[in-house]
């Protein structure tokens, strides 16, 4: 399994995740860079999705939905903040209604996701910070855990393929 940590942080309002997959950090990278490659590993295994828009760029947007096993959307938009490609990439990733305006009773998260090759294997890390403890705990209650451990355990996978 690639998610190697994962550490809550009430504290510090954030969630890392470390992970370490079987490729170059370029061929990790690409999956991030490419929607269609990303609908393959983003969301839970029984939660597929859907990227509309992907412009990983600063300044740029992602908007998605993922698919619940009954059909239900549940959307999210990114405001990308940096990208070095092929590094890292930071970005603000919020709750969306199916018009992909932000729900702003939900809590927001500033992403950060850095790639560093060791070996030929690259080790990620996933950063989300949030604005308060209220906030943070409400994801972690909603499985932000295993949603994001299943979601990020789908890469190996995916690039044997």
């Amino acid at each position: 399994m690639p998610v190697t940590k994962v550490t809550p942080d009430t504290d510090a309002l954030t969630l890392t995740i470390n992970a370490e997959f079987d490729a170059p950090v370029a061929r990790i990278w690409q999956i991030y860079a490419d929607p269609r490659q990303l609908e393959k590993i983003w969301g839970p295994p029984t939660y597929p999705a859907t990227f509309v828009d992907h412009s990983l760029t600063p300044g740029g947007r992602v908007s998605y939905y993922m698919t619940s096993p009954d059909g239900e959307k549940y959307c999210g938009v990114w405001q990308v903040t940096a990208v070095d490609e092929p590094r890292s990439f930071s970005f603000d990733d919020a709750f969306a209604d199916e018009q992909f305006n932000v729900i702003e009773s939900m809590p927001t998260s500033n992403n950060d996701y850095s790639f560093v090759e060791v070996d030929g294997r690259t080790h990620a890390t996933y950063v989300n910070r949030y604005q308060t403890a209220e906030a943070l705990q409400k994801v972690l209650d909603m499985g932000m855990i295993e949603g994001a451990t299943g979601a990020i355990n789908q890469i190996d996978d995916f690039i044997k393929a």
